[in-house]
């Protein structure tokens, strides 16, 4: 069992930057994928980035690819999710996910995760 607090979300201008944090719980999270989902109002869920857990692969929307970073921290059970030169298109409530089945890659559908964080939000001003 995992239990995720996301931490960090805000109010930023386009071009600023906002460090996400998700706090887990739970004796298994060095054995789980971790991943970043993100959802705008009237749209699905969607991948924004994951990472292996060992923290040695790591995967990203291309959407984000190049302004974001996902890491993982196994000693204080949290994982990051640093953005840069955010954009409006960026807003959404992000949620951070864990998968405890994948053996080999990082999966990128929701389905794949088996918990959940309860979001924070994140609004880009233009």
């Amino acid at each position: 069992q995992v239990q995720l607090v996301e931490s960090g979300g805000g109010l930023v201008q386009a071009g600023g930057s906002l460090r996400l944090s998700c706090a887990a719980s739970g004796r298994t999270f060095s054995r789980t994928n971790l991943g970043w989902f993100r959802q705008a109002p009237g749209t699905e869920r969607e991948f924004v980035a994951g990472i292996s857990w060992s923290g040695s692969s790591t995967y990203y929307a291309d959407s984000v690819k190049g302004r974001f970073t996902i890491s993982r921290d196994n000693a204080k059970n949290t994982v990051y999710l640093q953005m840069n030169s955010l954009k409006p298109e960026d807003t959404a409530v992000y949620y951070c996910a864990a998968d405890s089945r994948t053996l080999v890659g990082i999966p990128r559908l929701p389905y794949e995760y088996d918990y959940w964080g309860q979001g924070t939000q994140v609004t880009v001003s233009s």
